[in-house]
């Protein structure tokens, strides 16, 4: 409590604290922003951004539990890469592929959040630094995870082929924007480039319902 100007108790005043804290976000934030464009998201620590956002790492480590969350804040994206894996891993082994490219083009496609990823997506057709730092969160966050859990010894190998599948359907999906692909249901996207991405990351392909059945 804190005492007035005349003596008596007065309640200590909690919105400026409250302010501080959105000032301290907001800072670490920008800070994450800059070190993300300048380093890449590989090469960029959270020890830096405290350094950078002028801040003790304890603090970033309060708001943010990993670098992950931290990116996906910095560009306003509402891709959750734990939940992503999660979602993904709790389906069929030979359906992931399918499921990858559902769980993660629902997310891209959700919210008005979802505007800003699609942004970078944009900047990194022109800018390596940002194509750069997609491929390295999408490889490192949710396919380098996927293919660990799936025990193949050439993990971090699938896990960079299956990401150039997956950044290249987002560039031509939200990038350049090449029909039909562009405007085809989720679905349908996710039956033809999931097989794909299936083979990557476990060698072999994902079950087609091709409407024929098999010879005898």
């Amino acid at each position: 409590m804190a005492r007035s100007a005349d003596g008596e108790t007065a309640p200590r005043s909690r919105g400026r604290r409250r302010s501080g804290e959105a000032d301290a976000r907001a800072q670490i934030l920008e800070a994450a922003s800059k070190e993300f464009l300048e380093k890449g998201y590989d090469s960029t620590s959270l020890r830096g951004i405290a350094r950078r956002a002028e801040v003790d790492p304890a603090l970033v480590h309060h708001y943010f539990n990993d670098k992950a969350e931290l990116f996906a804040a910095s560009v306003s994206s509402p891709m959750r890469p734990d939940l992503i894996v999660r979602q993904v891993l709790s389906g069929p082994r030979d359906q992931i592929g399918v499921n990858l490219v559902t769980v993660v083009l629902t997310t891209m496609e959700s919210g008005k959040s979802a505007e800003r990823i699609i942004s970078i997506i944009r900047t990194a057709l022109g800018h390596d630094f940002a194509a750069t730092m997609l491929r390295q969160f999408i490889t490192r966050e949710v396919l380098k995870k996927i293919a660990e859990d799936l025990g193949a010894e050439d993990g971090e190998l699938r896990a960079g082929a299956a990401a150039s599948q997956i950044v290249g359907l987002f560039m031509v999906r939200y990038g350049v924007r090449v029909e039909p692909l562009a405007s085809a249901p989720i679905e349908e996207v996710a039956r033809r480039i999931g097989p794909v991405i299936q083979w990557h990351l476990t060698g072999y392909p994902a079950l087609l319902d091709t409407g024929t059945a098999d010879n005898e």
